[in-house]
C-alpha cells in the first residue's frame, strides 16, 4: 500500500503538469487565444445556468393537467401527455405493440450482428428484418388489422423515411458512381445528367415532384401511397448524393489496384466488388455517414406534403388549445432526440473507421 501511493503521489504532479500544459497550449498559448477563451466561458455561464434553472430546477414533472404546471419553468408534463402522439402519431393503440416489437427486434439484430461473422448472414437477416417489419407495422397479414400509412407518424415515420431513404439510396448510388466513373460515354453522361440535376434542386422540390408531379405519370386508376412516393422522391435525392461520395474514395484508390486486378484477370465486376469499391467504400464512410445524418435530418420537410413526422408532431400537439403556450418544451424534446439519434450515427461512423483501418503505422 505504501508503493502505491507513493506511485500515485509521483504521477498526479505529473498528470496535473500534462493539463496545466495543454492548457496553455490550447487555451491561453496567445492574447487572442485567451480572449476567446474568456469570450466561451462567459457565454457558457451566460446559457447554461438558466437553462439548467428552467429546464429542471424550477420544472414540472408530476401531474396530468395544465394546472399542475406552475412557476417559471418548463412543464414537461405537457412532453408526458403528448408522448404517444411523439413517438406512434395517429397508430391505433391497440396496435401499438407491433411497433415496440420491431423496435425490440432491432435491438436483437444488433446484437446478433456482432456474433456473425459472414457477411452474407448478415446482409440476409437485414433484409428479413425489414420484411417482418413491413408486415408488422402495416398489417393486412396474418390477421393483423391493416393500418393506412396516413395514420403513421411521429418518431416511428421519421425513422422509417430515413431508414428507407437510405437503405434504397445505397444501391442506387453506388450504380450511379460506377457509371459517372464508366469510360462509356452513353452511361457517363446519363450518370452525369442525374447527379448534376438531382444535385441542383432542393430536396423540398423533390418532395412536391415525386408527391404532386409523379402521379400524372401512372395510367388512369394507378395510385401510388403518399408515403410512398415521398420514400421514392428521398431515395432518388439521397442516391445522388452517395454517388458523388462513392466517386470520390474510386479516385482516391491508386492506379496500381486497377491493374493489378485486370493483371491476374478479374473481369469487370469481379475487380469492382471483391478489389476497389471495399476500399473506396472505406474511404468515403466518413462521407457517407454525414450525407446519412443529414437526411436525418431532412426528414422533417415530410410535413409540408401532409406527413406528420416527429417535429410535425410536436407543432399540431402544442396547437392544442388546452396545451397553448407549451411548445418550447416540445422542440427541446425533439432536439434531444435528433441530438441522440445524430450523435449514435456519428459515433458508430467512427467505430466503423477504426474497424476497417488498414493502415500500417
Amino acid at each position: 500500500m505504501a508503493v502505491y501511493s507513493k506511485v500515485e503521489q509521483r504521477r498526479a504532479p505529473s498528470n496535473t503538469k500534462g493539463i496545466l500544459h495543454w492548457l496553455r497550449d490550447n487555451l491561453f498559448s496567445t492574447p487572442l487565444n485567451v480572449a476567446l477563451t474568456a469570450l466561451g466561458i462567459a457565454i457558457l455561464f451566460w446559457v447554461i445556468p438558466p437553462f439548467v434553472k428552467w429546464a429542471y430546477t424550477d420544472a414540472n414533472f408530476a401531474g396530468s393537467t395544465r394546472e399542475d404546471c406552475s412557476g417559471g419553468g418548463a412543464c414537461w408534463v405537457f412532453v408526458r401527455m403528448k408522448i404517444d402522439m411523439f413517438m406512434y402519431g395517429f397508430y391505433p393503440s391497440a396496435e401499438r405493440w407491433r411497433i415496440n416489437t420491431v423496435y425490440g427486434f432491432f435491438f436483437i439484430m444488433m446484437v446478433l450482428f456482432k456474433y456473425l461473422k459472414s457477411a452474407s448472414l448478415k446482409i440476409l437477416l437485414a433484409h428479413v428484418y425489414f420484411i417482418v417489419g413491413y408486415f408488422l407495422v402495416s398489417g393486412g397479414f396474418f390477421g393483423l388489422e391493416h393500418v393506412p400509412t396516413d395514420k403513421w407518424g411521429g418518431l416511428m415515420l421519421t425513422i422509417v423515411v430515413a431508414a428507407v431513404g437510405i437503405v434504397a439510396a445505397f444501391p442506387l448510388g453506388v450504380i450511379l458512381a460506377l457509371g459517372r466513373a464508366s469510360h462509356l460515354p452513353i452511361i457517363r453522361s446519363i450518370s452525369v445528367t442525374y447527379i448534376e440535376f438531382i444535385r441542383g434542386v432542393p430536396l423540398i422540390t423533390i418532395l412536391f415532384m415525386s408527391s404532386i408531379i409523379l402521379p400524372l405519370f401512372f395510367p388512369e386508376g394507378v395510385t401510388f401511397d403518399k408515403l410512398l412516393r415521398a420514400l421514392i422522391g428521398i431515395a432518388m435525392f439521397e442516391a445522388a448524393y452517395i454517388a458523388e461520395n462513392i466517386r470520390g474514395g474510386l479516385q482516391s484508390i491508386p492506379k496500381g489496384q486497377y491493374e493489378a486486378a485486370d493483371a491476374i484477370g478479374l473481369s469487370y465486376w469481379q475487380k469492382m466488388g471483391l478489389v476497389i469499391l471495399p476500399q473506396a467504400l472505406k474511404v468515403a464512410i466518413p462521407n457517407l455517414v454525414g450525407v446519412s445524418i443529414a437526411l436525418f435530418q431532412d426528414t422533417t420537410l415530410v410535413m409540408i406534403i401532409g406527413l406528420f413526422d416527429l417535429l410535425a408532431m410536436v407543432r399540431l400537439s402544442a396547437a392544442d388549445s388546452y396545451w397553448l403556450g407549451y411548445e418550447t418544451e416540445g422542440y427541446v424534446f425533439v432536439t434531444f432526440i435528433f441530438w441522440f439519434f445524430c450523435y449514435s450515427m456519428s459515433n458508430f461512423s467512427q467505430k466503423l473507421e477504426k474497424r476497417f483501418n488498414t493502415n500500417l503505422r
